[in-house]
């Protein structure tokens, strides 16, 4: 979130129209609209935490096609889509924060052959929240993870998610409770 947008409380969000609360919370799910557009109807939030128990139960819902289709949004960490600049900001930030812009030349091509071959085990790229990690453990994580199976990685991934958009709707809203 920008450092110049004020945090909305959860009063406002509860005021918002279906196209605004879209716009704002549309990738507290990493380009996955379709769960906030969900939880819309689920107004007015008690609090910020009902706004995320909502959006945890909208993704524990779903069949395993579609929790993995939402590890499919996610990009691969340090990888092509970040080279190339077209992260989300949010998965910028996050990214920096974890010191993946710093990667020395042999850590990147390491992180990418480990990438690959988590993307062609799973058919989803691997998920960590960055910001509650530094760049070692994820690399660690990494290697760590692959040798799971494809179902325990689906949970461990969806929870990562669920961890980022907690800390992503942390950064949106001031915590309180609608009296």
């Amino acid at each position: 979130m920008d450092g110049a947008t004020a945090r909305k409380t959860i009063s406002e969000v509860n005021l918002m129209d279906y196209e605004e609360f879209i716009k704002v919370f549309g990738n507290v799910i990493e380009h996955c609209l379709l769960c906030a557009a969900a939880v819309w109807r689920y107004r007015p939030f008690k609090s910020v935490k009902h706004l995320y128990e909502e959006i945890c139960t909208f993704v524990d819902q779903l069949p395993g096609s579609g929790r993995e289709g939402i590890l499919r949004s996610h990009p691969d960490l340090a990888g092509r889509v970040a080279m190339q600049g077209q992260l989300t900001a949010e998965s910028t930030r996050e990214q920096r924060t974890a010191g993946m812009a710093d990667l020395t030349p042999q850590e990147r091509d390491h992180l990418l052959q480990m990438n690959k071959r988590y993307r062609e085990k799973f058919g989803f790229p691997f998920v960590i929240c960055a910001r509650l990690n530094r760049k070692d453990v994820i690399l660690e994580s990494l290697e760590v993870r692959l040798d799971n199976p494809a179902e325990v990685e689906l949970e461990k991934g969806i929870a990562e998610v669920k961890k980022i958009c907690q800390l992503r709707l942390s950064d949106l809203l001031e915590s309180e409770a609608v009296k």
